[in-house]
Parts: structure tokens; C-alpha cells; sequence
């Protein structure tokens, strides 16, 4: 089992930066591969970034892939999303989720993630 809770959302200027982050309970985080996920409002929860249990292997979505950066640090239980040029389309909630064991890394498809934030508001404004 794992607890996930996300911070440091907000509201930001067109070309600004965020940093979010996703602090995880339990001993197990290191065992998990770690996703960052957004919802709009009307719009599919959709991929938004990957990194593998070593922190080693990252993998984006097409749309925010050279802006975004998607980190962890297992000795704190923590996973990272650094968002840059960002542009008033990544407005949404974002979710920081914990992949499930049955599923190969790399996963983008939210029902393979068992275990979910409560998620964390980013608006950008134009």
C-alpha cells in the first residue's frame, strides 16, 4: 500500500515554471515505477509523464516532452514533475500515481496505476 499527495500547483503565467511534487507513505515507494497524469475540465484523464523504479528510465507524452521533467528521490519518497514553458493547454488537475506491479514499465494508461493522489490544480494563464 502507498498514500500519495501532491503539492506545489498553482497559477502561473504563460512560459512560467512549476515544480510539483508527490510525497508517498509507506516503505514499498522504491518499488514502484511513478506516473504524472492531468485531467481538464470535459477531457479524458490523459499521460503525462513516467519514470521507472531507479529513477533511471523516464518516458513523456508527446505534448509536453522537452519541457517537462519527471524526477524521484526514493530516500524521500518523493517524485518530481518540472514543468517549464508552460503554455495555457496544460491547464488541468495533475495526479501523481503509483504504477501496479502486474504491468511492464512503461505504462500510460491510467487504469495500470493503483494507487492515486488526491491531485493538485495548475492553471495557466495567456
Amino acid at each position: 500500500q502507498v498514500q500519495l499527495v501532491e503539492s506545489g500547483g498553482g497559477l502561473v503565467q504563460a512560459g512560467g515554471s512549476l515544480r510539483l511534487s508527490c510525497a508517498a507513505s509507506g516503505r514499498t515507494f522504491s518499488s514502484y515505477a511513478m506516473g504524472w497524469f492531468r485531467q481538464a475540465p470535459g477531457k479524458e484523464r490523459e499521460f503525462v509523464a513516467t519514470i521507472n523504479w531507479s529513477g533511471g528510465n523516464t518516458n513523456y507524452a508527446d505534448s509536453v516532452k522537452g519541457r517537462f521533467t519527471i524526477s524521484r528521490e526514493n530516500g524521500k519518497n518523493t517524485v518530481y514533475l518540472q514543468m517549464n514553458s508552460l503554455k495555457p493547454e496544460d491547464t488541468a488537475v495533475y495526479y501523481c500515481a503509483a504504477q501496479g506491479s502486474s504491468w511492464p514499465w512503461p505504462s500510460f494508461k491510467a487504469h495500470e496505476y493503483g494507487y492515486w493522489g488526491q491531485g493538485t490544480q495548475v492553471t495557466v494563464s495567456s
